[in-house]
C-alpha cells in the first residue's frame, strides 16, 4: 500500500482563502484523522486529494506521484454530500459504480453480494434508493467507496445519519481496513471520534493546521490536567470550582463531571472538595486532555467559541 503526502497546499475561491499551505501525510496501516470545525478546510483538501479540484500552490502526491485521473481508480471517497441515484436499485446501481472504477460486470456483482452480506442488506437489492432510510443508503454508499478494493481510503464524516449499531458496523470495517495496511483518512468535526478511531492527527482551523502528529504524542504534549470523577450526591461543588476559576467544565452530567484544571490550581483540591461534598467517589482519574479540549488551549477558549458558533451556519468543508 502506499503513502499520501500533501505539500503546502493552498486553495483560494475568490477572495476566501480555504485552505492555507497546508502539509500532512498519511501512511498505510494507520488512520489518519482531518479535524475540526465546518469551515475549517477539510472537504476543500479532500476535493483536491482526489482531484475533484487542483491547489492553487503547493502539491499532492500518492504513492511517489501526483494526483490525477490515474489515482482516482485507487481511491475510495465517501463525501459528505450523499450522491446515489434514487431511481435505481440497489444492486444495480453498485454493480454500475463497480464498473465506473473499473471492475467486470461480473466482478462487481459478487462483491456487490459479499458486502450487502456483510451489512446484514441482502433483502435491498432489488429495492429502489429513493424507498430506503437515511442510514440505509448511508450504507450502500460506504458498500460503492469499499466495492473496487482501494488502497487509499478516505471517508468524510461517515457516521453521520447512522445508529449506534450501524455506527459501531462501520467502525469494527474501518479498523479490519487499517489491519489490512490501507492508507485511510478520516475526516469529521466530531473530535472524540477521531480520538477513538485514529493514530495520527492533523488539526485545522480556517484554512490553517494547527497541530499535526501522532495523537498519542500530541496528547502527552499536553500533560495530564484533566480530571474525570464519577459520583454519587452533591455536585454544587463543581460550581463553586467553577465559579472560582480553578477548573474549566468539559462535560457534566448528574453523576459524572469531567474538568479541565486551571493553571495554578492542583489536583489535590479537587479531590478533597468531591469528598467532602458527595455521598460516594467512586472515580477520580487524571489523565491526558481529550482533543476538544487540547483545540481551546491550541486556538484560545474565545476563538474556539467563536469557530463553534459560525460552524453552526457554516456550509461543509
Amino acid at each position: 500500500m502506499a503513502h499520501l503526502e500533501v505539500s503546502n497546499v493552498t486553495k483560494r475561491y475568490g477572495d476566501t482563502v480555504a485552505v492555507d499551505d497546508v502539509s500532512f501525510s498519511a501512511e498505510p496501516g494507520r488512520i489518519l484523522g482531518l479535524l475540526g470545525p465546518n469551515g475549517a478546510g477539510k472537504t476543500s483538501t479532500i476535493r483536491m486529494i482526489t482531484y475533484i479540484t487542483v491547489p492553487d500552490a503547493g502539491g499532492i502526491r500518492y504513492d511517489g506521484e501526483t494526483v490525477g485521473p490515474w489515482s482516482q481508480q485507487r481511491m475510495g471517497y465517501l463525501p459528505e454530500e450523499r450522491g446515489l441515484y434514487k431511481r435505481l436499485r440497489v444492486k444495480e446501481q453498485l454493480v454500475y459504480l463497480g464498473t465506473l472504477k473499473g471492475l467486470s460486470k461480473a466482478e462487481a456483482a459478487d462483491r456487490a453480494d459479499h458486502w450487502l452480506g456483510r451489512f446484514d442488506a441482502t433483502g435491498w437489492a432489488d429495492m429502489k434508493t429513493e424507498e430506503l432510510s437515511k442510514g440505509m443508503q448511508q450504507k450502500i454508499q460506504f458498500i460503492a467507496t469499499l466495492l473496487h478494493d482501494p488502497s487509499l481510503l478516505i471517508f468524510d464524516e461517515p457516521f453521520s445519519g447512522l445508529d449506534p449499531i450501524n455506527a459501531d458496523l462501520l467502525r469494527d470495517i474501518i479498523l479490519e481496513l487499517r489491519r489490512e495496511d490501507r492508507t485511510i483518512l478520516f475526516a469529521s468535526h466530531r473530535m472524540e471520534q477521531v480520538e477513538q478511531l485514529c493514530d495520527d492527527i492533523c488539526l485545522m482551523a480556517r484554512g490553517d493546521v494547527v497541530l499535526r502528529g501522532p495523537l498519542r504524542d500530541i496528547k502527552e504534549q499536553f500533560g495530564k490536567n484533566t480530571l474525570v470523577l464519577e459520583f454519587d450526591g452533591d455536585d454544587h461543588f463543581v460550581d463553586q470550582l467553577e465559579a472560582e476559576g480553578r477548573v474549566r467544565v468539559n462535560t457534566r452530567s448528574a453523576h459524572r463531571a469531567e474538568l479541565t484544571l486551571a493553571d495554578g490550581t492542583a489536583a489535590r483540591t479537587v479531590l478533597d472538595r468531591a469528598l467532602a461534598a458527595t455521598d460516594e467517589l467512586y472515580r477520580y482519574e487524571r489523565t491526558a486532555p481529550p482533543l476538544n479540549e487540547i483545540f481551546v488551549e491550541v486556538v484560545g477558549e474565545d476563538e474556539a467559541r467563536r469557530m463553534q458558533e459560525e460552524a453552526a451556519t457554516a456550509p461543509a468543508g
